[in-house]
C-alpha cells in the first residue's frame, strides 16, 4: 500500500531537543535545594547536561526499560534526569518524597528501580530504608561536590551528580524505538490500600503535552513566564515539564521552598505570568500577601487542580489582585489532564455572579477526552446539570491497566472509573460534587462534602475545612464540619452554622462543628479523609 505522509517517530527526547534548537537562549531558573540561591541555566544548556547525563547512566550500564527512581523537587537536575533517562528508552519512575517510608519503600520495590536520583535533602529518607532496597544498585545524589557528602552508609553505589555529568560528553546519540515504548512510571496517592503504578508511554505524554499546551488548556507559549510549582512527581507536574519546553515557554523551578514568600519572591523578581499548584500552596501566598501588603503586578493566570477552588479563593485572586484563577480538573491516571474551565466567549456576556459560578465548575475536557456520567446500573445520564453521577472518562492518555497489573482498569468499551461524582451542564462543563466515597448519604438524599466545604471556606475566620460523613441511627449518615480556624480568629459552633444557613439547603447543615488546630493533607495536598475518619470516629 502506498503511504503519503511520514511516519512519526517522535519520543519525549525530541521536545527538548526542540526546545534547544529553536529556544537555546530562554532562560530555566532554578532554586537551588542546597542554599536557597537562584540558579540560571537555558533550554540549550539544559539539554546539553541531558546528553551528560544520559551518556553516564548508560556508562553505568541502564538498559532499555530499566527503571529510574527520582525522589526530588522541580529543579534543572530533575528536568534533566526526566529526559535523559526516558530519551534513552528507559523509565523515569518520580517518587514522591512526601510519602511514609514504608509506602516510599513499597513502591521503589513494587517498580523495581535499578537506579535512584535524590535531592540532598531528601537523603535521610532513602538512608533510613536503603537497606531494604535490594532491587536499587546505584544511587545518585542530586547536588555538587561542595554539598557531597563525606560517606553514606548504604548498601548501594553512590554517585554525585555534578561529578557524574561532568565526565561525560554533551553529544548523545539518541536511540529510535517504537512511541508505546513505556516512558515514565506514577503511582497514585490513594488513601485505601497500597498505591498503584501508572504507566505512560512516549506516544500518551506526547499527546497530552500537545492538548495541555493549547489555548483553552493552559494556554503555554513563548510569551509566557511559568512558574511550575505543581511537583513533577505529581501527576508529571499537570504535563508543564513537558509542555514549557515544546513551547519555548520561560521556565521557574522553585525547589523545595513553597512557603508564600518564597513563592511570591520568584512570582514577582522573575516576572512571572502563569503558574499552577493545589489550593494549599495558594492558601500560602495569599496569607503572605495579606500580611505583607505585597501585589502581584505580573501574574496573569493561575490553574488550581488537585482539589475544588474555594469561591472566596477565586474571588480574592479575582478582586484584589488582578489573577484569573482557572479550575482544572484531572487524576494520575488521566496522566493527569481531564477538564479545564475556560469560559466561552458566550459566557462572558453573562453577569458577573453566573459566570463565578460556571467558574468553579471543573470545566470541560480537551479534545482527546471523552466522559460521561452514569448510574449505579450503568445507565447513562443526561448533561443537565441536575443530574449527578459516576464520572467515566477514556482517551490515549487514561489508564487502560495498571503497572504489573493483571486485569485491565476499564470496562469492555475501554471506560474508566474515576472515582468521582459529577454533573455535566447543558455546555459540557463538568463539575465535580464529590468523591465517591465521600458523599454523604442522608436520609436517601444526597450531601456534597466538597460543597459544604466550599461554603464553609468562605466564613472569614476560616483557614481550612472538611466535612465527612459520620454514622447516625435515624439517618445513616450524617455531616460533621472539621474546621481549622486562621490565626488570632475566634468563632463557635453557632456562628459558623448561621453563616451556612443561607448558602446550602437546611438538612444539608452539618450536626457538629468540631476546631482543631490542623487537618491532615495528603502527600499530595489533599484533604485526607482517611485520616479523619479514624481520627474522629467517635
Amino acid at each position: 500500500m502506498t503511504t503519503y505522509m511520514q511516519e512519526d517517530s517522535r519520543t519525549l527526547i525530541d521536545m527538548l531537543r526542540y526546545a534547544a534548537s529553536y529556544h537555546a537562549d530562554v532562560e530555566v531558573i532554578t532554586r537551588a535545594v542546597e542554599d536557597g540561591s537562584l540558579r540560571r541555566s537555558s533550554y540549550g544548556e539544559v539539554y546539553r547536561r541531558t546528553c551528560q547525563l544520559a551518556n553516564a547512566l548508560a556508562a553505568l550500564g541502564l538498559g532499555f526499560q530499566d527503571r529510574v527512581g527520582t525522589m526530588a523537587w522541580n529543579t534543572d537536575r530533575h528536568l534533566e534526569a526526566w529526559y535523559a533517562v526516558a530519551g534513552q528508552g528507559a523509565i523515569c519512575h518520580t517518587v514522591n518524597p512526601r510519602l511514609y517510608a514504608d509506602q516510599i519503600e513499597y513502591i521503589i520495590r513494587h517498580a523495581g528501580d535499578r537506579f535512584l536520583m535524590v535531592d540532598l535533602d531528601i537523603l535521610p529518607v532513602v538512608q533510613g530504608i536503603a537497606d531494604r532496597l535490594e532491587c536499587v544498585e546505584v544511587l545518585i545524589v542530586m547536588t555538587s561536590a561542595e554539598h557531597m557528602p563525606a560517606q553514606l552508609d548504604v548498601p548501594q553505589q553512590v554517585y554525585c551528580y555534578e561529578e557524574l555529568v561532568a565526565g561525560h560528553s554533551a553529544e548523545m546519540n539518541w536511540p529510535g524505538f517504537p512511541q508505546d515504548t513505556l516512558s515514565s512510571l506514577c503511582y497514585t496517592s490513594g488513601t485505601t490500600g497500597n498505591p498503584k503504578g501508572v504507566a505512560y508511554t512516549h506516544a500518551s505524554n506526547l499527546a497530552h503535552a500537545i492538548s495541555a499546551a493549547q489555548p483553552d488548556s493552559m494556554n503555554l507559549s513563548t510569551a509566557q513566564s511559568v512558574l511550575m510549582v505543581v511537583p513533577m512527581f505529581h501527576a508529571n507536574s499537570w504535563g508543564i515539564a513537558y509542555s514549557a519546553p515544546m513551547t519555548g515557554s520561560r521556565l521557574v523551578l522553585p525547589g523545595s521552598r513553597l512557603d508564600g514568600a518564597s513563592i511570591w519572591e520568584l512570582l514577582d523578581g522573575e516576572r512571572v505570568s502563569f503558574s499552577a499548584a493545589v489550593p494549599t500552596v495558594w492558601n500560602l501566598l495569599l496569607a503572605y500577601l495579606k500580611e505583607t501588603g505585597r501585589e502581584l503586578p505580573h501574574l496573569s493566570e493561575v490553574v488550581i487542580g488537585g482539589s475544588a477552588v474555594p469561591r472566596s479563593m477565586m474571588e480574592v485572586f479575582d478582586r484584589e489582585y488582578g489573577v484569573t484563577v482557572i479550575h482544572a480538573w484531572g487524576m494520575t491516571e488521566m496522566s493527569p489532564l481531564g477538564s479545564v474551565c475556560r469560559l466561552t466567549p458566550a459566557m462572558t456576556e453573562w453577569d458577573a455572579e453566573k459566570q463565578l459560578q460556571q467558574r468553579l465548575k471543573q470545566g470541560r475536557p480537551p479534545f482527546g477526552v471523552e466522559m460521561q456520567i452514569v448510574d449505579d446500573k450503568g445507565n447513562e445520564l443526561p448533561h443537565d446539570g441536575e443530574a449527578f453521577g459516576r464520572l467515566l472518562v477514556r482517551g490515549p492518555w487514561v489508564v487502560e491497566r495498571y503497572y504489573l497489573a493483571d486485569e485491565p482498569a476499564v470496562d469492555e468499551q475501554g471506560w474508566f472509573d474515576t472515582g468521582d461524582v459529577a454533573t455535566i451542564d447543558e455546555y459540557g462543563f463538568m463539575k465535580i460534587t464529590d468523591r465517591a466515597k465521600d458523599v454523604i448519604k442522608s436520609g436517601g438524599e444526597w450531601i456534597s462534602s466538597v460543597d459544604l466545604e466550599n461554603a464553609a471556606m468562605a466564613h472569614p475566620d476560616v483557614d481550612l475545612a472538611a466535612v465527612i460523613g459520620m454514622p447516625h441511627p435515624k439517618w445513616e449518615e450524617r455531616p460533621l464540619l472539621i474546621v481549622k480556624l486562621k490565626p488570632g480568629r475566634e468563632s463557635g459552633k453557632a456562628e459558623i452554622i448561621d453563616f451556612l444557613a443561607d448558602k446550602v439547603a437546611r438538612w444539608w447543615l452539618p450536626d457538629e462543628v468540631v476546631f482543631v488546630e490542623d487537618i491532615p493533607l495528603t502527600a499530595t495536598g489533599k484533604l485526607n479523609k482517611l485520616a479523619l475518619r479514624q481520627r474522629h470516629l467517635d
